[in-house]
């Protein structure tokens, strides 16, 4: 039987060691923390009873996931919980954008000046999401099995984002637009800034924006179950920091940042190699908040109440305004602001009427300052009188991210930059992006295609490298 050892147990780590344990690879996962899940960690962080996400939080990657689709984890536990309204954009007018996963009550609700536009826009996206994501959750460099979906999509998704919402005339659907684009952490006026909101879009239209009832720690608990079915191990507290630290195996995949594979390996890995590692770029950060509220957020709109996601930035111009900002360092008096209502969809995460908010704003990369109040503020411009109903609150700085997860590089929680060539190629420019180029040795992080979410992709594309690897008896 051949080995492996994978270092690291988030989503990706886990994924690829179930890839490996279902193909009968013997499998050993070695985690730094003492609880396994990295991005998908769920917890008691401000009263007790109450759950919150440390990190990934909805989920349409996830529930769209080519890989996660076949493993079946409903049976280990996994529950999907859909709200009745994906996301809200709420404006300084009083009312509010709405992301249904409906394609129709979406485009409804932008009415008629843009109702029409945001079909023309999503509708062969979402129809076709299922082909297009096998195509795009993979290496760029490879032969697609739907080019004519891939041909379809690709001069819309090389748009900046301001192009994009050009295309739409009202603040309200230019608004919707630029929040989720805005998870590109980057500055919306540069080329390719628009492929991460329509994939985002697309694929809530298909499956939803999701969260895993008890929280996003769910998937974490499915993946470890079906690798304990297979055969695989998980050991925690095992920090690796040498070569020496992993024990043997025919294939290692390495669940960490470009810059920790680089520190572990050192001279090991090829000097063309550990220099795209050295120049990879890491995305400006997150200053999160979590709350406890009495009842729920007193939202302008109620409507609001209704979503699972709500983006709060105002109007389009301002989102691209603020990104900018953060792209060059500056920290923005008024930051764009991501919050949660899992428990909308979720109702298990409460207790006793007392409800958990999960908030986080785009910073600059490490930075050190105190967003909280900014945070608050941005929620109160549209609930006036949510300082009111807050019970507890917890921070989580850049610097407290990166020391809870090391991947979380500077507060940077999708690992690395959407910017320049990385928007396409991460960590560098490959064949095969996760190979680091010692003999056996691949990343399988979020740094590698196709990037953040807990989609599991990034760790299935890896082992199937390591697979291919051990066929050709080169293990």
């Amino acid at each position: 039987m051949s080995t492996a050892v994978v270092v690291g147990s988030g989503p990706n780590g886990l994924a690829a060691a179930v890839h490996l344990a279902r193909s009968g690879v013997d499998v050993q996962v070695l985690e730094a923390a003492d609880e396994i899940g990295g991005g998908t960690r769920s917890g008691e962080s401000t009263v007790p009873g109450l759950v919150h996400d440390h990190c990934s939080a909805f989920h349409p990657m996830g529930a769209g996931s080519p890989y996660l689709q076949t493993l079946g984890l409903e049976r280990y536990g996994l529950r999907w919980r859909w709200p009745e309204v994906d996301c809200a954009h709420p404006l300084d007018s009083g009312e509010a954008a709405l992301l249904y996963r409906s394609l129709d009550a979406t485009a409804a609700g932008l009415g008629t000046a843009d109702g029409a536009r945001w079909n023309r826009m999503f509708a062969d996206l979402a129809d076709g999401f299922d082909a297009l994501a096998g195509d795009l959750m993979r290496p760029v460099l490879n032969v697609p099995r739907h080019p004519l979906r891939l041909a379809a999509f690709g001069p819309r998704a090389l748009l900046p984002a301001t192009v994009t919402a050009r295309w739409f005339r009202t603040p309200k659907a230019r608004a919707l637009f630029g929040g989720v684009a805005a998870h590109a952490y980057h500055r919306l006026d540069r080329p390719a800034t628009s492929a991460v909101g329509l994939m985002i879009v697309a694929a809530g239209h298909r499956y939803g924006w999701p969260v895993a009832e008890g929280g996003s720690a769910a998937i974490t608990r499915a993946l470890a179950a079906q690798l304990a079915e297979y055969g695989g191990k998980i050991h925690t507290g095992v920090r690796v920091r040498r070569p020496a630290d992993i024990p043997a195996a025919d294939v290692v995949l390495l669940d960490v940042a470009p810059g920790a594979a680089l520190e572990i390996f050192g001279d090991a890995v090829p000097s063309r190699i550990a220099k795209s590692y050295k120049k990879f770029r890491h995305a400006p950060g997150a200053f999160k908040v979590d709350f406890a509220i009495d009842g729920p957020i007193p939202w302008t709109d109620p409507e609001c109440g209704r979503a699972g996601t709500v983006h709060l930035g105002g109007e389009f111009d301002e989102v691209a305004g603020v990104e900018r900002d953060v792209a060059s360092g500056r920290m923005p008096e008024r930051p764009f602001v991501l919050l949660g209502q899992q428990y909308v969809a979720d109702p298990t995460r409460s207790r006793d009427g007392v409800n958990p908010v999960y908030a986080y704003a785009h910073v600059p990369a490490g930075y050190t300052g105190d967003a909280t109040e900014a945070v608050v503020a941005q929620i109160e411009r549209f609930a006036p009188g949510f300082r009111d109903r807050i019970v507890a609150t917890r921070v989580a700085t850049p610097a407290d991210l990166e020391r809870d997860n090391p991947n979380q590089v500077g507060g940077d929680i999708i690992g690395g930059a959407n910017a320049g060539v990385q928007v396409v190629f991460r960590p560098r420019i490959a064949l095969d992006p996760y190979d680091i180029g010692v003999p056996g040795v691949y990343l399988c992080s979020a740094s590698t295609p196709p990037g953040a979410g807990a989609h599991g992709m990034c760790g299935y594309n890896a082992a199937e490298s390591a697979l291919r690897r051990l066929r050709s008896g080169r293990g």
